[in-house]
């Protein structure tokens, strides 16, 4: 008996004497992950699209990147410059209808769709986890108020919810100029791409609450929790220290689930003109401007590669999401979208 005690409090002295590398390849969940091809694959394509957003977002120019440059040196709707009887190294990706490089639009749109799809999951996941936690802890009343309101806006289409919500926003927002200095106020940003952000943000928020109050109520039932509460707990101290810890896994599964369902949405609001506008370097908007302007007429690199870019983001964050799904609990499929 007293060997076995021994051992455990050596394992956890060594525990505790690794470094955080060390831990980080003891821990069970990264070794899973990692085992994962799948999962490895999300990651490099997440990490990829990350870099080149930076990069675009650090080197290029916003407003040469939006001006019209029809009329000089550049031809418009000019092919990849690897296909077309006058193909040229210059356009990697071709020219849109006003001679803009789709190459660096097509980069600066990856800045653009993981700055709003960081907003979108990060705020949808805080109300989610708010609203969620409270509903299953306090119960009754709460309950009933705070999940029948996510029921109803669990019944709408996503997509149709979020083009009726942006319908009912201002079409326009004075911005405090206090505000205005922040960096993810950028010149980009449009009032169009805030308003579907918003709107996600009531998309998402039902779907994070209804899983949190899942994991919130199993971890509820555990005895430890009424130890707690017969010490003299207080409700905030309970739901921060003890519930929330526990609901980390759900909410990081659905968190990267949605993210790539935002980043989708997002440029399905700007594809049908309720999203990015003008001349924004929006994957959904170039879409819509190829479609229009080039894919009927043969001009498909228009349209192609935003969508190529897009369709591998999706594909990144859906890979990685069923891997740290699977490698956290298998039995999680059945809690999470």
């Amino acid at each position: 008996m007293s060997t076995d005690t021994d051992t455990d409090a050596n394992d956890r002295v060594d525990a505790r004497s690794r470094g955080p590398i060390a831990r980080l390849r003891a821990s069970p969940f990264l070794s899973e992950l990692l085992s994962n091809r799948l999962a490895l694959t999300g990651l490099t394509i997440i990490l990829a699209i990350v870099v080149t957003a930076v990069v675009a977002r650090a080197t290029l120019s916003y407003d040469a990147l939006t001006a019209s440059r029809l009329g000089g040196t550049i031809p418009d709707r000019a092919p990849p410059g690897w296909v077309g009887p006058a193909a040229t190294d210059q356009y990697l990706f071709g020219t849109d209808a006003s001679a803009r490089d789709i190459f660096r639009r097509s980069a600066y749109g990856a800045w653009i769709a993981m700055k709003f799809g960081t907003i979108v999951v990060g705020i949808s996941t805080v109300l989610g986890i708010s609203l969620g936690t409270v509903a299953a802890y306090y119960g009754n009343v709460a309950d009933n108020v705070i999940m029948r309101t996510m029921d109803v806006l669990l019944a709408f289409p996503s997509l149709l919810l979020a083009l009726a919500l942006v319908a009912v926003l201002p079409d326009s927002v004075a911005v405090p100029s206090f505000l205005r200095w922040l960096p993810f106020l950028g010149n980009e940003v449009t009032l169009g791409l805030w308003r579907g952000a918003t709107a996600l943000v009531m998309v998402y928020t039902p779907r994070f609450a209804r899983v949190v109050r899942g994991a919130a109520l199993a971890v509820l039932e555990d005895e430890y929790i009424e130890a707690t509460e017969a010490l003299g707990a207080s409700d905030p101290r309970v739901l921060i220290r003890h519930v929330f810890p526990n609901t980390l896994a759900p909410i990081t599964v659905q968190s990267t689930l949605n993210f790539g369902l935002a980043i989708i949405d997002l440029a399905a609001l700007s594809f049908l003109g309720f999203g990015a506008s003008g001349a924004a370097p929006s994957w959904g908007l170039m879409l819509s401007r190829g479609v229009e302007n080039g894919l009927l007429t043969g001009k498909w690199w228009m349209s192609f590669f935003p969508g190529l870019l897009l369709a591998l983001t999706v594909l990144g964050f859906n890979l990685l999401g069923d891997g740290m799904r699977d490698a956290l609990d298998p039995r999680m499929r059945d809690a999470v979208d």
